[in-house]
């Protein structure tokens, strides 16, 4: 059974997270073949899909949501995330004079109910306000995140890419708790262990969702540094699983509760996502990892 992260008393979520940044970016976009991939995650227990109205140049969400209106029965398994705030000339906005970031409440409302209509769903489970934004209004923003879980239009909401001091100026305009910070975080982006990035998220118990595990596929494909690709090479050895299963393992054995947000296209790559429980990562093997992506020891 896989483990389960609460990060609230309304949601509940599987510790590994399938992302769909480049569901668009396989050569099939069937419904079959979206279906095909939820049903891989399924069988390991992966029930909680990641999204964004911007994947695929606003496309994805709408592929994600004729898998569901196809297979019904999918959507009942399943707790969806997705998220707002970017404007980029492409899809939907391009006519956008260039990239920026919207957190005002007409457009969190509007994308709420655009995501809603795309994907199929009654109710979004997780919304998450997807950059910070140097242009936001503290109290508009919150008041239109309170009043997208009063409606039931979601059931929860969060923030990605934010500091400690971006959270805490929108959590101070908030009912609604903010469960979640999506951040990057790997062997090869390990700031967060030393900036306090992810003390500010575990002192307040609040989950961290991880993207980019595996540093963009580096981690995976053995182009890391010398030492750190030998050391994820002599760990995989020993426990009989591949780089990525050892990459993402280190992540799960932090104390914080990070849950990895994994993307594939490859169904056999989905198929051997939850190898990363296989894999024996003590204190010293976990130093022995970040030494190696540090380049020198720790002091």
């Amino acid at each position: 059974m896989m483990e389960r992260i609460r990060l609230s008393e309304q949601i509940e979520f599987s510790r590994v997270v399938y992302g769909m940044w480049r569901l668009c970016d396989d050569p099939d976009t069937s419904t079959r073949h979206v279906q095909a991939k939820i049903e891989a995650c399924l069988e390991q227990g992966i029930t909680t899909i990641d999204q964004a109205d911007i994947y695929g140049g606003y496309a994805s969400e709408e592929l994600l949501g004729a898998a569901l209106r196809d297979a019904p029965e999918l959507r009942e398994q399943l707790q969806i995330v997705t998220k707002c705030g970017i404007v980029a000339p492409a899809g939907r906005y391009e006519r956008a004079r260039g990239k920026h970031y919207d957190t005002s409440r007409s457009h969190i409302e509007a994308s709420v109910d655009l995501s809603l209509k795309l994907m199929g769903l009654d109710r979004i489970d997780l919304l998450l306000i997807h950059r910070p934004d140097p242009m936001m209004d503290a109290e508009q923003t919150g008041a239109s995140l309170d009043s997208a879980v009063a409606s039931g239009k979601v059931r929860a909401v969060g923030v990605s890419n934010f500091k400690p001091h971006d959270r805490s100026l929108l959590q101070s305009a908030m009912r609604t708790p903010l469960v979640t910070n999506q951040i990057e975080l790997s062997l090869l982006a390990h700031e967060g262990f030393t900036n306090g990035d992810v003390a500010h998220w575990q002192e307040l118990g609040v989950p961290i969702m991880a993207w980019s595990p595996l540093g963009g596929g580096v981690l995976a494909d053995g182009a890391a540094n010398e030492d750190l690709s030998a050391c994820l090479d002599a760990v995989s050895n020993r426990n009989g699983v591949d780089r990525s299963a050892v990459a993402v393992a280190w992540l799960l054995a932090h104390p914080a509760r990070i849950l990895p947000v994994m993307g594939s296209n490859t169904l056999a790559r989905i198929r051997s996502f939850t190898d990363a429980f296989k894999v024996a990562m003590d204190r010293e093997t976990w130093y022995e990892l970040y030494t190696a992506a540090l380049g020198h020891e720790v002091p």
